[in-house]
């Protein structure tokens, strides 16, 4: 190879990392934690700690600009979760924001109101002992409050929920985010007979 080559080479590489550079400092970074700053006072066990990772996620939010936040999953989803938010960044699929659930003081309703799409939550399922699949990485919650809980009597959760199929970042029965999860055996909420719970998704073990 000639010394010009090789030249034109190192000017390309060169030039390749500035215009990466360029793009990611175009990213509005909403969260920007450590793992133990992201799990600081959750009561799960070390055994479920253990079995936990944290992403970084790109989406576009409401401004239609590209942001990065963050969730926690189980290791054992990890792979289907990046696949299907890299499909939604793809398709430009709205989210309002991305924070671990922290951030709210471990509050599923707080982080719900404030329309948080959120993943690892160490916590019961609502008006139940039973431990959510939140609570090991496995469920995620997306839009909460454009996608309510709709309860048999009309009731919505988040209360201040507002559900509308038409308006970016929601999701129904024939969603390809829907359809993309319940392929790879994942299951949607609104699905779910007592109540439709149209913001959640989980893979039970």
């Amino acid at each position: 190879m000639s010394l010009q080559s090789s030249k034109l080479i190192i000017f390309a590489a060169i030039i390749l990392l500035l215009l990466t550079a360029m793009k990611d400092s175009n990213i509005i970074i909403d969260s920007q934690m450590t793992f133990a700053q992201a799990i600081k006072g959750s009561k799960a066990p070390q055994k479920v700690i253990n079995n936990l990772v944290m992403l970084d996620i790109k989406y576009y939010s409401t401004d239609g600009k590209v942001h990065q936040g963050q969730l926690i999953v189980s290791k054992d989803v990890e792979n289907d979760v990046k696949d299907i938010f890299g499909m939604m960044f793809d398709m430009k699929f709205v989210i309002n924001k991305m924070l671990p659930i922290v951030k709210y003081k471990w509050s599923d309703n707080k982080s719900m109101e404030d329309n948080n799409t959120s993943a690892f939550n160490y916590r019961y399922i609502a008006g139940t002992k039973r431990l959510s699949n939140h609570s090991f990485g496995r469920a995620i919650d997306i839009n909460p409050r454009w996608n309510p809980v709709i309860h048999k009597n009309g009731r919505l959760s988040p209360a201040n929920g507002k559900y509308d199929t038409k308006k970016p970042g929601t999701f129904y029965a024939k969603h390809p985010i829907v359809l993309e999860f319940k392929k790879r055996g994942w299951r949607w909420g609104g699905d779910f007979k007592k109540y439709r719970d149209n913001h959640h998704f989980d893979l039970p073990k």
